[in-house]
């Protein structure tokens, strides 16, 4: 029923090109998310969170998970592995803002509290959460969001599941898929971490997800339309 179509990415629009919408009704805006985004970053300059380390001076590896399907074994093997990379490099430090569902609560506390390097938080409120983000060296998440995000500020993103939908990320080489597997989530950091090559070719990949200009790209597409329409009622009108 849609007279317009705002594809947030050119793989989306091609999804409504084959299901037969017509390529003048389609706009490719980028997604909004990213607009937000960049809104924040703008607008929130401190994390007012305390850390017993300097966020400027360290590298830091950002946690997130909350995703059903990784409950039981695979948080298992998620906390087993953010050990060992503790473990590891101590001189990195893991932050691990830790979601209030008790299936993942328990095993990552139950694992992971004792280590010096490794900081457990509560939930952070969206601009808190962006800001240590922008501060991040690599992030490591199960979050769709993260995905789109973390890219349009030059992180490398390590995706804790084996499928996402959001595909054009893993083609334009911004976020890699590593599953829950514990050996393999801890060598795709460590290679990140010991490859300055490798982080660079992640970190300045293309990011498919827009340019935070989307809202622009929608307003004047709407200002267009409903310009044209005005311009088709009068003609119906002087007839």
């Amino acid at each position: 029923m849609a007279r317009l179509h705002f594809a947030p990415t050119a793989e989306s629009k091609q999804n409504l090109l084959k299901e037969g919408f017509s390529e003048k009704t389609i706009t490719i805006t980028g997604n909004t998310v990213i607009d937000a985004l960049y809104w924040v970053l703008e607008h929130t300059k401190s994390l007012d969170v305390a850390l017993s380390f300097d966020l400027q001076q360290a590298r830091i590896i950002l946690v997130t998970g909350h995703r059903r399907e990784n409950f039981g074994d695979g948080f298992q093997q998620i906390c087993e592995a953010l050990r060992t990379i503790a473990q590891q490099k101590p001189d990195v430090q893991i932050v691990y803002p830790v979601h209030l569902n008790p299936n993942v609560r328990e095993p990552v506390y139950r694992m992971l509290s004792s280590l010096k390097n490794l900081h457990l938080l509560e939930p952070l409120e969206y601009p808190q959460f962006v800001h240590l983000m922008n501060q991040s060296t690599i992030i490591l998440t199960d979050s769709g969001g993260v995905q789109e995000e973390a890219p349009s500020m030059g992180k490398p993103v390590l995706v804790l599941r084996d499928t996402t939908e959001r595909p054009e990320a893993v083609e334009a080489g911004t976020v890699k898929l590593v599953g829950t597997n514990r050996q393999t989530i801890v060598d795709e950091t460590m290679y990140l971490l010991n490859n300055p090559n490798a982080y660079k070719k992640m970190a300045f990949a293309h990011n498919p997800y827009g340019d935070g200009t989307a809202c622009e790209k929608i307003l004047k597409t709407l200002l267009t339309f409903a310009k044209k329409k005005h311009m088709i009622k009068n003609m119906e009108i002087h007839r």
